[in-house]
């Protein structure tokens, strides 16, 4: 593998992606964030300032004053984020700025996830076992698009970074229980403690399970979530991470159209008999140690190790009867089940400096993924035969350097450019002809980014960037590749335009509003798209697209009216406009992307009292989408009603979260077909009317 040596990473760039001013990206509250958490507020303020291009902050206290059962329900309120739950369970389907619009959705590429900075995306750049609960995070930044170049990304969707509670910053003893239906019980209990001046540690226990909505939906998930911290100076400072997931799920499968008019809570019609499940667990060693080198630079060093192992059963028996009504029985021509073994690991380098009006921020990510294992026939969830060897490997490289120049009292230019290197390695043997099929390539690129940053006034400033986007096939891609040969993909790429706006404005007494906006227009060669392989149902085929068209408007908006010296009405709205499209292709023209929506609105309006009460209905607005890429099938729209209730007190909280008044029926996750046929099984249902209940005790 060619990796490229520092040296050639080119000059300074900017600080792209993190957390804006738009901390009210989940109810936002910044003043009481800066008020009650001076970290996490100077944070904010500072990562806000240098990024001219869509972030978002989510702050983890406030998922505790509704149901976080997954991450779809935590990313809620974020603009430019597509997300949903298939159903109900941690199983969800996530897309950034268009990314991961295909029926390989299962792998959930695009969008790179990080804890505390180290990579947890594989080196390949699939997230398929590894959704983080956002519960055991602190905060997390998500960084849309090419502003995720601060943490090495170039990839459609951006980054999601969620940065670790220790035992220093946060509620280091609380309990929190929560109830609800469809058998929903979750259980977390946390401690923690400053040991001594230079020594604190935190663990959170965690139990949940459900018994879900649909036929054949079970889950149960058990955790530890564990950190150390260790001050061995006064400049150097090393934390240490560990994590413990078994996280098992039934899978209900995808039904009909016929099959959601008549039951769409049914399991589909081989979910049951192929007991389709997914079931992994994950244990993650991490250590990250920072170096104070002087009062104008910072260096960071991280290391990780991840292992995992999965066992998924999610084909059942393909059956044919080659003698039609003959003697001879039906023969099992297709199952599957996946059973491998995960490694990855990884080195992560940062180096910040402040030189008179210049912030720079050096870095390396090395990451390295290996997966072992086979496919294997299915009987009812049970290995049944060895088919394919599988011995897949990825490794990566990026580097990066950026730059943010203040070089006005209102103008701050940020640039800097990225370079990847990464290697692709796919080796499926076949038990019954012995024949390997070893599509491996490496692909290289350097992505540069230029962007700024005017500040209208003291509380308003407008930005815009000029970046490249950059991301090669991951191994499933390469896998699913059309020819069924040992053909490669190429890598996808485009440029990216994005202006926008962030602000607030203060009118009467004690009344504000405030906003986030961003518009941006991405031109992409070589898109990797799949659909669902209808000779081998649960399976792919994917293939590069010439040409295409992804442009959005992201906006977030919110206000605060006072109504009494102690009460205020709060209204809070997510907009997202999605426009992706093929640009003139042989096949489809110009047809819209399937998956995607055209708009999405998520909303809520809450009265809050001085005394810790909120009470408030909720909203979310969901256009029309297409099922396939032929774009002759339409899923309707539809639209949720909520309502939500709580108080929180010092020491202990309390909510009451109330779903889908109306009982709106409808598709909440689809596969990703070429034309949607009669016997198409892609459609998974909506969450019908629920209630969930939690109580967060702290002492």
């Amino acid at each position: 593998m060619k990796l490229f040596p520092l040296d050639k990473t080119g000059a300074a760039i900017l600080l792209s992606a993190a957390l804006p001013l738009s901390v009210f990206a989940e109810h936002a509250q910044m003043e009481e964030v800066l008020v009650r958490d001076h970290e996490l507020g100077t944070s904010l303020q500072v990562e806000q300032s240098l990024t001219p291009g869509g972030v978002s902050v989510l702050d983890s206290a406030s998922l505790m004053e509704r149901n976080t059962g997954n991450l779809a329900d935590a990313l809620r309120y974020i603009p430019g984020v597509w997300s949903a739950s298939t159903s109900g369970s941690d199983s969800i389907f996530f897309s950034s700025r268009g990314s991961n619009l295909d029926a390989t959705n299962y792998d959930m590429n695009g969008i790179k996830l990080l804890q505390d900075g180290l990579p947890v995306t594989t080196a390949d750049g699939n997230n398929h076992n590894r959704i983080i609960d956002p519960l055991a995070s602190r905060y997390a930044s998500i960084a849309r698009g090419a502003n995720a170049l601060k943490y090495g990304a170039s990839t459609l969707g951006g980054a999601i970074d969620f940065v670790t509670p220790t035992a220093r910053n946060s509620d280091a003893k609380q309990l929190f229980l929560g109830f609800g239906s469809f058998g929903q019980k979750q259980a977390r209990l946390t401690l923690g403690s400053v040991l001594s001046e230079s020594v604190d540690g935190l663990v959170t226990l965690e139990k949940k399970q459900r018994d879900g909505y649909r036929d054949h939906n079970e889950s149960e998930r058990k955790g530890v979530y564990a950190n150390l911290g260790w001050q061995l100076s006064e400049n150097i400072e090393s934390r240490f991470f560990f994590t413990y997931i078994k996280n098992d799920e039934e899978l209900a499968g995808a039904l009909t159209e016929a099959e959601f008019a008549a039951d769409p809570d049914q399991a589909g019609a081989t979910a049951e008999s192929g007991n389709f499940q997914v079931d992994v667990d994950t244990r993650r060693f991490a250590n990250k140690t920072t170096f104070t080198l002087s009062d104008n630079s910072k260096l960071e060093m991280g290391v990780y190790r991840e292992n995992q192992h999965l066992f998924h059963p999610i084909v059942d028996k393909v059956l044919v009867d080659f003698d039609g009504p003959g003697p001879d029985q039906p023969v099992e021509v297709f199952s599957l089940l996946i059973d491998t073994k995960h490694q990855d690991q990884g080195v992560v380098l940062r180096f910040s400096h402040t030189l008179g009006d210049h912030s720079i921020l050096a870095g390396v990510n090395w990451g390295e993924n290996k997966v072992e294992g086979g496919n294997y026939r299915n009987d009812g969830g049970m290995r049944n035969g060895l088919t394919t060897i599988v011995d897949n490997s990825a490794e990566s490289l990026e580097t990066f350097v950026m730059d943010r120049w203040q070089f006005s009292e209102r103008w701050t230019l940020v640039y800097g450019v990225q370079a990847i290197s990464t290697e692709r390695d796919v080796r499926n043997t076949s038990v019954s002809s012995g024949a390997l099929r070893n599509p491996s390539e490496d692909y290289n690129s350097f992505n540069p980014r230029v962007g700024a940053i005017y500040q209208w006034s003291d509380d308003i400033e407008v930005f815009g960037n000029l970046s490249k986007l950059y991301e090669a096939p991951t191994n499933f891609e390469l896998e699913d590749e059309v020819s069924a040969s040992g053909a490669t993909l190429d890598a996808m790429q485009g440029q990216v335009l994005e202006v926008g706006s962030r602000g607030r404005h203060e009118f009467g007494h004690d009344n504000f509003w405030r906003w986030d906006v961003s518009l941006y227009y991405a031109l992409i060669e070589d898109e990797i798209l799949s659909q669902d392989d209808p000779s081998a149902p649960g399976t792919s085929v994917t293939s590069n697209v010439d040409d295409t068209v992804h442009a959005g408007v992201e906006a977030l908006i919110d206000a605060s009216f006072a109504i009494s010296h102690t009460a205020r009405i709060e209204p809070l709205v997510s907009v997202t406009v999605n426009e992706f499209s093929f640009d003139g292709d042989t096949t489809y023209g110009d047809n819209r992307f399937p998956a995607a929506p055209k708009y999405v609105v998520h909303g809520e309006i809450m009265y809050r009292h001085d005394n810790g009460f909120y009470a408030g209905p909720t909203f979310d607005v969901v256009d029309e989408r297409y099922a396939d890429f032929s774009n002759s099938f339409t899923i309707d729209s539809y639209t949720l009603l909520g309502f939500r209730l709580g108080v929180n007190r010092e020491a202990w909280q309390v909510y009451l979260d109330i779903r889908n008044i109306t009982d709106e029926e409808y598709v909440s996750v689809h596969s990703v077909v070429d034309t949607v046929a009669a016997d198409s099984a892609i459609f998974n249902a909506g969450e019908p009317p629920s209630a969930y209940a939690g109580f967060v005790f702290r002492f």
